[in-house]
């Protein structure tokens, strides 16, 4: 699994205008499925997105996690993490899982997230959505599990 994480000041999910999804300081994931993907890899991903230090301590330092800052979790389902970029100008598909599995991983990411940490929240598995976010740093880092 892949997830595209920003630091951000606050972060929300529209679709069609109607607001799905929002939180203040913490982390927007745009999560990547691919075809080797399990529950394994979206629990390493979970770890990883709880307790990755990427927030700033008193010193201005990177040593903090989301939990020590009480942060938000903004989920987002994102098919072109899966994107094959390396060839030609246009991406292929072929390394992203079925949208089958990609919906099962991504809620099950989800269920998983909601049981560990208090302030998740989420867009919606295969709907056109409108992100709006305010980077903090900026910050970007893609993990992968």
């Amino acid at each position: 699994m892949k997830a595209l994480i920003q630091r951000v000041k606050n972060a929300s999910v529209e679709i069609e205008g109607r607001p799905v999804g929002a939180i203040d300081q913490g982390i927007l994931a745009l999560i990547g499925v691919e075809k080797h993907d399990d529950e394994a890899r979206a629990d390493k991903l979970l770890h990883k997105l709880l307790h990755y230090r990427i927030f700033s301590d008193a010193s201005g330092k990177m040593n903090l996690d989301l939990q020590q800052v009480e942060g938000g979790l903004l989920l987002v389902s994102q098919f072109t993490l899966a994107a094959d970029t390396g060839k030609g100008l246009r991406p292929g598909f072929s390394s992203a899982a079925a949208q089958e599995d990609g919906q099962r991983l991504y809620h099950y990411l989800l269920e998983q997230a909601e049981k560990r940490w208090s302030k998740v929240a989420k867009g919606e598995f295969g709907a056109d959505m409108q992100i709006s976010l305010i980077n903090d740093g900026p910050v970007t880092f893609l993990l992968e599990t």
